[in-house]
């Protein structure tokens, strides 16, 4: 049978396991048959329970001992270790038996960069498991305020996308603190485009630490254009409308379709469990608005939006128990599987601000 998921990957920090956990709970209220794979051999107990998890095959904290190695080099053998005892990796996924599988990664740059076992690993998924799969790489948004680091992030995103030869989508996590770090240089969508680095070139010769460093910049720059492969999505793992918008966006790349009890039913719960089609408003958000702009505004429609949710759902549990007799089992109200969209006189207005 054919399966579907993420490879979650990013460096150390970027929010991969809060995301995984998330999505976990997020897939879970979709009734998605889900199985969570933990390859990360020096992970602390994680927030979830994965279904699979390397740490029973190998630990780095073993390796360094067993090898005298030190954590980033007993990492990687690990990896090389289930590149060789990859049957141990494929009977525990044909076991678990879930069509969608999310991969929680270590955040070792090596790996997505420039070693061969985790490409090796991805190729026999493909092959033996016929795995489509596509690559999440988050990064924390703290990177947007400071230039110079959101160059070295281009680089790295167009690293790993080549050296991976995977589908990628390369995102912005923790979106949702950005105004913690001051006005930004440029709006936000200038930097999830990744168009016209130029600016941020002539930005940084501005600047005292990074002018010095005009030619080297500006060649970065021109490669990750040239290559014309790097963009960015927005997440903010408690939001319910970023999370869909992402959820969306891998299962269109993945070419995941959900065929399950849900999928009958005339309601916005099935139009989520599809790849196929847009959501209204799906694309209508400014992100500079959402995130910096009218925040508030934002936050405030969308509780509005929750609560009346809420509402629809325990009338409908009324009605139904009224109709069997019978009590209903509580449905979990914090990660409903519907839509937030903002159209029309709806929408939070706010005064243009582009630089």
């Amino acid at each position: 049978m054919t399966k579907f998921g993420q490879i979650v990957i990013g460096p150390p920090g970027a929010g991969k396991t809060t995301y995984v956990d998330g999505l976990s709970q997020f897939l879970t209220a979709l009734h998605r048959p889900l199985t969570r794979i933990n390859l990360d051999p020096a992970a602390d107990e994680p927030p979830y329970t994965p279904d699979i998890d390397i740490r029973d095959l190998c630990t780095v904290a073993d390796i360094m001992q067993e090898h005298s190695l030190g954590p980033n080099g007993a990492t990687l053998f690990a990896f090389e270790y289930i590149d060789v005892n990859f049957d141990w990796l494929e009977h525990r996924i044909e076991e678990c038996g879930g069509e969608y599988l999310v991969f929680d990664m270590p955040g070792q740059v090596e790996l997505t960069t420039g070693h061969t076992a985790l490409t090796n690993i991805l190729t026999k998924l493909k092959k033996q498991l016929d795995c489509r799969l596509v690559v999440v790489n988050l990064t924390d948004a703290h990177c947007l305020a400071e230039p110079s680091r959101y160059i070295a992030v281009c680089l790295l995103s167009l690293r790993s996308m080549l050296a991976l030869e995977q589908p990628q989508i390369n995102v912005l996590s923790k979106i949702d603190t950005l105004p913690r770090f001051g006005d930004l240089p440029f709006n936000l969508d200038y930097y999830t485009q990744v168009h016209d680095l130029d600016y941020i070139c002539d930005y940084l010769n501005t600047q005292r630490h990074t002018s010095r460093l005009e030619g080297l910049n500006r060649a970065i720059c021109e490669m990750v254009e040239d290559f014309g492969l790097v963009s960015f999505e927005t997440l903010a793992v408690e939001d319910k409308q970023s999370m869909t918008k992402l959820v969306r966006l891998t299962d269109r790349v993945c070419g995941y379709v959900f065929q399950g009890e849900l999928s009958e039913q005339d309601s916005a719960l099935s139009l989520f469990t599809s790849a196929m089609g847009s959501l209204p408003g799906e694309h209508d958000i400014d992100v500079q608005e959402r995130w910096l702009d009218a925040r508030e505004d934002y936050d405030a429609f969308e509780d509005q939006l929750w609560k009346d949710e809420g509402e629809l759902v325990a009338e409908e549990q009324s009605r139904e128990e009224l109709k069997t007799g019978e009590k209903q089992p509580q449905q979990a109200t914090h990660l409903k599987p519907t839509a937030n969209t903002f159209s029309g006189a709806d929408r939070p207005k706010v005064a243009s601000t582009n630089k």
